[in-house]
């Protein structure tokens, strides 16, 4: 009985010592070794689902680029089995779901700060930007007018907007990266217009704000509201937005109108590691995103109004985008946290102006 209990202690003690030998980059190491092998394990059974979750107007685009991937994907891992689901809604709304449990393989978004709040909840890992090329933003937009046909208001340019009897139609900046894109569009060109004088942007902005009396909770319910609704005269949104409704949805009954100064948009790109290492989805969301920049997908992008970071493709769509004066709001409003916490947080500018209505 002695003899027997000694020896078990013994085996015991040494299978801690064994435990405790174990560094926490040996954990890390073996941890991304499984869920490698995971995300190849289930490539090879043919059982991969894809949650991509995004905002509100990209679903046009990802509708068309789910079957181009899905082929590609299935080209070089014969057998496979894949699918892509789509999640659309106002960008930042689109984050806090994620950052809140919605299970996203990959976050499609259109401002860099919805990744960086991934990131800092430790879903997204501090890499991603450099994962990708173009710091994980395959193509670029503007903010552009969509008017009615014949453009009853003569609406030119931004400062048209400050007119008294118009009514804008504009996603709430609050929630959407389209509407705060539209806000920074407004007060970047009133910047510029009064050189630099803080004060009297604020003043066009509120004007522009009193001619919004309602947000919408999306770009694509701001569509809408727009033109299918008849409210309003003009309406503030992305490029490729305006152009798939006067283009496609409904042409020649909407006329689009390019401001002479206006902000550059860009939509980034993340795979939701936590989320894609547990599933084992990691190597298929990473190919998801990666293919972005494939031509047929660079060409894709063109068709539906994106700006193309390939040059070739957008040397083939020159026609289709006008050559603007654009600015970047990092460049002129600062980090993304510091245009979060200055504009749009509770009590900020975007706040402030708006109670002026």
């Amino acid at each position: 009985m002695t003899a027997n209990r000694t020896l078990s202690f013994a085996a015991l003690f040494g299978a801690v010592l064994a435990l405790s030998a174990c560094s926490p980059k040996t954990e890390e190491k073996t941890a991304a070794a499984t869920a490698s092998s995971e995300s190849a394990a289930a490539a090879d059974a043919g059982s991969i689902k894809l949650l991509n979750v995004s905002y509100d107007v990209a679903r046009d685009f990802y509708k068309e680029y789910n079957p181009l991937f899905i082929q590609e994907y299935k080209a070089k891992h014969p057998g496979a089995d894949i699918s892509v689901q789509q999640s659309h809604g106002g960008s930042s709304k689109q984050a806090l779901a994620v950052a809140n449990g919605l299970q996203a393989d990959v976050a499609t978004m259109n401002q860099t700060s919805d990744i960086e709040l991934l990131e800092k909840k430790g879903l997204v890992k501090s890499d991603w930007r450099t994962r990708l090329p173009d710091n994980a933003v395959p193509f670029t937009g503007t903010t552009v007018f969509l008017v009615r046909k014949g453009n009853p208001k003569q609406i030119r340019d931004w400062s048209d907007l400050a007119k008294d009897n118009l009514q804008i139609v504009l996603a709430n900046p609050k929630t959407t990266g389209n509407g705060r894109y539209a806000f920074l569009g407004a007060f970047g060109y009133a910047l510029k217009a009064n050189n630099g004088d803080e004060a009297k942007a604020k003043e066009f902005t509120a004007k522009l704000l009193k001619n919004t009396p309602v947000f919408e909770n999306g770009g694509r319910a701001a569509t809408t509201t727009f033109t299918q609704r008849n409210i309003g005269d003009v309406l503030v949104t992305f490029e490729n937005e305006a152009n798939h409704v006067s283009r496609n949805l409904a042409p020649d009954q909407f006329e689009i109108v390019y401001p002479s100064y206006t902000i550059l948009s860009e939509s980034p790109v993340a795979v939701v590691d936590s989320v894609a290492e547990k599933k084992g989805s990691q190597a298929a969301a990473e190919e998801y995103l990666k293919y972005l920049w494939s031509e047929p997908a660079q060409a894709l992008a063109a068709k539906l109004y994106l700006r193309p970071r390939n040059p070739e493709v957008l040397a083939k769509h020159k026609s289709e985008f006008p050559e603007m004066e654009t600015f970047s709001p990092n460049q002129v409003f600062g980090s993304w946290d510091e245009i979060m916490k200055k504009y749009f947080a509770d009590g900020g500018l975007f706040d402030q102006l708006a109670q002026k209505q």
